[in-house]
């Protein structure tokens, strides 16, 4: 079996660890299974695709929208290093999953506004709701098709890249999952991801500009009362699907 290619963007031990652990339980990996790479730690060099089944992106506190004059350097370096990589997975339609960050990525490489003017979501449950053309996808054929995800981001894709099919959509943020060619996904909700997980998120990032330093106790209750189980089908869909 060829392993699967994980990439973080969280430059936080903490929560980089966290998000790996989750991307393991939730897609039924383990860590043999898997080539894992920080972009905080280690520049992306030349990676040979063709050795992998697919590619996961995690998310992380960066933003594509930002002006780059006031980008913190080592983000900008993340985002340049995962960007640079994105038209050989457009090219090649190689097995991708960008997971929140992802989603701005995968957004920004098709050449879709991505902003954070229209669509950002606080961090919580929200209903998802999967389109027709969702629907016949094999990743979400499965599914039912209304289900709760966790969310929490201040940027979104503010229109459908051209060419890109339309997923999954909720009520704040249209754009809640894409996918483009036959192989390349992205959700902006997190698949990987249960209560326990947003509310050790919740700790790390609570002086990240996500929200109010006070209502993390506030937060942390409510997806802690989460009940979230149908986005990790997605991710282990992903895996079951593409693992070769």
């Amino acid at each position: 079996m060829k392993p699967f290619l994980i990439l973080q963007l969280r430059p936080e031990d903490e929560a980089a660890d966290e998000e790996f652990a989750a991307f393991l339980a939730r897609g039924g990996l383990s860590e043999d299974q898997v080539t894992r790479i920080r972009l905080d730690q280690e520049p992306l060099r030349a990676v040979a695709l063709q050795n992998f089944a697919g590619v996961i992106v995690g998310g992380g506190p960066g933003c594509i929208s930002d002006d780059p004059s006031d980008k913190d350097p080592l983000e900008a370096r993340i985002e340049a290093d995962i960007m640079g990589l994105m038209p050989e997975v457009l090219a090649r339609d190689m097995p991708y999953l960008g997971c929140c960050y992802g989603m701005g990525i995968l957004g920004a490489a098709l050449g879709a506004p991505v902003g954070k003017g229209r669509f950002g979501e606080a961090i919580g449950g929200v209903d998802c709701t999967v389109t027709e053309a969702g629907a016949r996808d094999a990743l979400l054929q499965d599914l039912p098709t209304q289900f709760r995800a966790l969310v929490g981001h201040k940027e979104a894709v503010e229109a459908l890249p051209e060419g890109a099919v339309h997923l999954v959509a909720s009520g704040p943020c249209p754009f809640q999952m894409i996918r483009a060619g036959e192989n390349v996904y992205a959700t902006q909700f997190h698949p990987e991801a249960r209560g326990q997980n947003f509310a050790q998120r919740i700790e790390i990032y609570k002086h990240r500009g996500y929200f109010a330093p006070d209502d993390a106790q506030t937060l942390t209750e409510a997806v802690l009362d989460e009940e979230i189980t149908m986005p990790e089908r997605i991710l282990k869909g992903f895996v079951t699907r593409y693992s070769v």
